[in-house]
């Protein structure tokens, strides 16, 4: 099935259902073989955290310097795991937006393989699932990993 699948973008956020999506993708990036490319993507969204009361400059700095660490380490995983072509990226804008449209489309993505959700029942309700827009709105096929990582 995967090898129709050659480009393959996983979003991470670093909740469970994420990691279960990114060890998805590794799978489907190794079927592919010396034609396959896993593409890792995280997004900030800046809205989000001009929320926080104590926001300042330093805040962004300090989670794109930890999305690198967790995006760091991902691509090392999914290397040792014997993907071949390995590439990760930080995007700052709305999530939705980003990872529906634009990002695959300059990744050339042929999938989306997305955690179920990232976010708490509350998150869900009040942002809206990124998982569903993304589903719904994407261009390409998207496939939807419910399992979680222990």
């Amino acid at each position: 099935m995967s090898k129709f699948y050659r480009n393959i973008l996983v979003p991470v956020d670093g909740s469970k259902e994420a990691k279960a999506a990114l060890h998805r993708g590794i799978s489907m990036a190794k079927e592919a073989g010396a034609g396959g490319k896993l593409v890792i993507a995280n997004v900030i969204d800046p809205r989000a955290i001009r929320n926080v009361t104590a926001f300042d400059n330093s805040m962004v700095d300090t989670i794109t310097e930890e999305a690198k660490k967790m995006l760091s380490a991902y691509k090392k995983e999914a290397e040792e795991m014997g993907v071949e072509v390995v590439d990760y990226r930080i995007d700052y804008g709305s999530p939705k937006s980003l990872l529906a449209n634009d990002i695959p489309k300059e990744t050339n993505a042929d999938i989306i393989v997305i955690g179920a959700t990232g976010m708490n029942t509350v998150e869900r309700i009040v942002v809206g699932s990124v998982t569903a827009y993304v589903t719904r709105v994407s261009p390409v096929d998207v496939l939807v990993v419910k399992g979680k990582e222990d």
